[in-house]
């Protein structure tokens, strides 16, 4: 009775959600020579050498070599079996033991997260510092900008002026500190952006609290002050930090790709390409790991930071308090933003003149033209349908799903420590390898992942609002559940995770423009943004304004979302607070009156 009660525990469903999600994606990895639908002897006969004619007795001896004759069923078999015993297997294309690749790997990913993590606090802190300075937060914009560059447009912008112009660093490789440089300002500046982000907009409700003022008046240090208010709006965050750090060491394809950093997720991504089963499982094992261990600290952490008022049900939540930014800021941000694409669509975008190549913007060109002398201005207004289009289509999956999943914490745990360990570019490569590249691939590949962060935030909230005094006073004046749920649960936190999912928007559209960049998203001569910066990397230095249009637009796209959210939550902010003062008022008047001495 013992052992069958222990798995209806939440740790034990959270577990068996793990195993359950981790077998799926490697057998699904373990699947993918024959969901691609090509022949995977031709393709690792080419890996192993271009030269050599594909004729039916190589391939035979191929498949007789690799078991590939046996069926996908047994090698996955042979393969669990040999993992249970330490044996990684052996590379098809290069013949060596896969542990060494993966282990190498690993250790320059995991050197490089903590080189843009260093990168990433300093931003944080320059996001966060004015609001602890002025007491009060700010509509985010700039951080929300910061947030949508495009890293691998970053990294070839900081290759191209810190390596080439200037000759300060190293622009490829991995042989020392000074050649994780210029790799760690791409990838931290857009996760300082992010974070600083978080953390400043939950600081301003808090900094409002009466604790706060009591503290001032008793001339309590204002770094104390600060101290003790980022403590208590770090642990629903928490968890975001943790799923930035994986997805700076799994997540980091494309920087490592411009600068040839030999990182677990650039040999993932070399292993997918040549059809090398054990050494992309190996990969896979190893960034699925290390979200694991990820997820596990970051909890442990948050609980710390709670305490026993998680368990007591002694917290107190502070009120949600939007920052709205001036109402001119998101309308000229608009009004640019949509002037762009509707003076776009007017152009033609497929009209190709090569007398016109890499044009300087002009009354003829607005925006210059591309390598191929197309109007850059017409490709990007015509690419903003499938760009910002497909990213508000997935940023909203992911939104409800978030929301869904935030009330089963057990199963969301689970599965979102598995879906968040996976970079994009795997996902897209195992969903072109079974749909094809495109728009609905790629838009598909990034709705799998991109809900984790959510509804690790929509879960800690859930757990936070649960706990509260606030809601068992609720319960002890015989609030209904439906009630409660609807008036102050999913109001309490669907704003906050709503206008993280806003935060989030530029950042799928960026993952939809890095799976363009890789040739797994929308293809060519399609004008998708991802593609516009991919086909603009190549003359960067002769046409900065190909490239520098579709990074403008996104950090338009940014600013916008973020300072529109507050607008957007506002009623449902203010609908939970005069509900929470009703009731404290009704819980006031039935409290006993003490009499007055006589």
């Amino acid at each position: 009775m013992t052992s069958a009660a222990s798995l209806f525990t939440p740790g034990s469903r959270t577990a068996l959600t793990r195993l359950g999600c981790l077998a799926a994606v490697l057998a699904t990895v373990g699947l993918l020579p024959w969901l691609s639908g090509r022949d995977p002897a031709l393709t690792v006969l080419r890996a192993r050498s271009a030269e050599q004619e594909g004729t039916p007795e190589a391939l035979a001896a191929i498949r007789a070599d690799l078991g590939l004759d046996e069926g996908p069923l047994s090698l996955l078999g042979d393969w669990a079996s040999g993992l249970a015993h330490g044996d990684f297997g052996t590379s098809w294309v290069s013949g060596t033991d896969v542990l060494p690749s993966v282990v190498s790997g690993l250790q320059v990913s995991l050197a490089l997260m903590g080189a843009a993590l260093g990168i990433a606090f300093l931003v944080t802190c320059a996001v966060v510092a004015p609001v602890l300075v002025r007491g009060r937060g700010s509509a985010g914009a700039f951080a929300a900008m910061l947030a949508a560059l495009p890293e691998f447009l970053l990294a070839t912008v900081a290759l191209l002026v810190c390596g080439v112009w200037l000759g300060w660093l190293p622009t490829s490789g991995w042989q020392g500190p000074q050649y994780m440089v210029l790799p760690a300002l791409a990838l931290g500046i857009p996760a300082g952006g992010l974070l600083g982000r978080l953390v400043a907009d939950a600081l301003p409700a808090v900094l409002e609290e009466r604790w706060v003022e009591l503290w001032r008046g008793a001339g309590v240090n204002g770094v104390r002050i600060s101290a003790a208010a980022l403590r208590r709006v770090l642990p629903p965050l928490v968890p975001q930090f943790g799923m930035v750090a994986v997805g700076l060491t799994g997540g980091a394809v494309a920087v490592e790709t411009v600068f040839a950093v030999p990182g677990i997720g650039r040999t993932a991504l070399g292993a997918a390409k040549s059809q090398d089963l054990p050494l992309l499982q190996g990969a896979v094992l190893a960034l699925l790991a290390l979200g694991l261990v990820t997820g596990a600290l970051a909890a442990v952490v948050r609980h710390r930071l709670l305490g026993p008022a998680l368990r007591d049900a002694g917290l107190t939540l502070p009120a949600a308090r939007p920052v709205r930014a001036h109402p001119a800021i998101p309308a000229v941000l608009g009004i640019a933003l949509l002037t762009c694409i509707g003076w776009g669509l007017l152009r033609d975008p497929y009209t190709v003149d090569t007398t016109a190549r890499l044009e300087a913007p002009s009354w003829a060109f607005p925006l210059g033209t591309d390598g191929l002398g197309r109007d850059v201005l017409a490709r990007l207004g015509h690419g903003a349908a499938s760009t910002v289009g497909t990213a508000a289509a997935v940023c909203l999956v992911s939104l409800l799903l978030a929301l869904a999943l935030g009330f089963l914490p057990s199963l969301a745990a689970g599965a979102s420590d598995i879906a968040n360990a996976l970079p994009p570019v795997i996902v897209g490569i195992l969903v072109a390898a079974a749909a094809g590249p495109g728009t609905g691939g790629a838009a598909l590949a990034v709705a799998l992942i991109s809900w984790p962060p959510l509804a690790a935030h929509a879960a800690a909230l859930v757990q936070e609002v649960r706990a509260s005094t606030f809601l068992l006073s609720q319960r002890a004046i015989g609030a209904s559940p439906f009630w409660i749920l609807t008036r102050h649960v999913l109001p309490s936190v669907a704003a906050p995770v709503t206008r993280h999912a806003l935060l989030r928007l530029p950042g799928i559209a960026l993952a939809l423009a890095s799976l363009g960049f890789l040739g797994l998203g929308a293809q060519p001569p399609a004008p998708e943004w991802g593609l516009l910066l991919d086909e603009s990397r190549a003359y960067v230095e002769r046409a900065p304004w190909a490239a520098l249009a579709p990074a403008v637009a996104l950090a338009l796209l940014a600013g916008l979302a973020v300072s529109s959210a507050a607008y957007a939550e506002t009623g449902g902010a203010r609908s939970a607070s005069t509900t929470r003062a009703r009731v404290a008022s009704a819980l006031a008047s039935l409290r006993p009156r003490r009499e007055s001495p006589r």
